[in-house]
């Protein structure tokens, strides 16, 4: 008899949903920026390697872990490649990567979220919000794996990292933006 009841007790207990993990497909994630040049025009760069995992239980709770190899920054011009990697900016000798670790996740219905994190550039880990404007899921129409995209963006003042070569000239804020794709695992 106490088995049939415990059995009974856990076909009616509801099922807790938990969180999925994404694992970041890096030939369709974008992280890339936008930085006053000179006053003149606004200069627009990408990096070209990222790596990282997303969880989330969708619309409830989540997480994000975003890897960018820093040498990979990409401005379609070598030569300022190549300085923006030298201790001037980047410094990706001594600092090959650039992090973002949430703290919290705060959905706003399934398709927005608000991320808060520290992103770390240079050794220098600093408070960044994500502002997460979309948030599609569903099934891949060709492989039909389980996948989501996100876009986000954020401003920051680099200098704030201790990237100051070229202040004023060269604009202290830049504009970061995220566009995501990741594979449920």
């Amino acid at each position: 008899m106490k088995k049939v009841f415990l059995a009974g007790l856990f076909v009616t207990l509801p099922i807790a949903a938990s969180a999925e993990t994404y694992t970041i497909d890096p030939a369709h994630t974008y992280p890339n920026f936008e930085i006053s040049h000179l006053g003149f025009s606004t200069m627009h760069g990408r990096f070209n390697s990222t790596k990282g995992k997303i969880e989330m239980e969708l619309g409830k709770s989540g997480s994000v872990d975003i890897v960018i190899d820093a040498s990979s920054i990409d401005t379609a011009f070598k030569k300022r490649d190549e300085h923006l990697r030298s201790p001037d900016f980047l410094n990706t000798a001594e600092f090959p990567e650039i992090t973002y670790k949430s703290t919290s996740v705060k959905f706003k219905g399934d398709s927005k979220a608000t991320v808060e994190g520290n992103l770390t550039i240079m050794g220098v880990s600093k408070p960044v919000t994500l502002n997460v404007t979309s948030i599609t899921c569903g099934n891949h129409p060709f492989n039909k794996k389980p996948m989501c995209g996100f876009d986000a963006e954020a401003t920051i003042k680099r200098s704030d990292w201790g990237v100051k070569y070229g202040l004023p000239a060269i604009g202290d804020e830049m504009k970061i933006h995220l566009e995501a794709e990741a594979v449920k695992e």
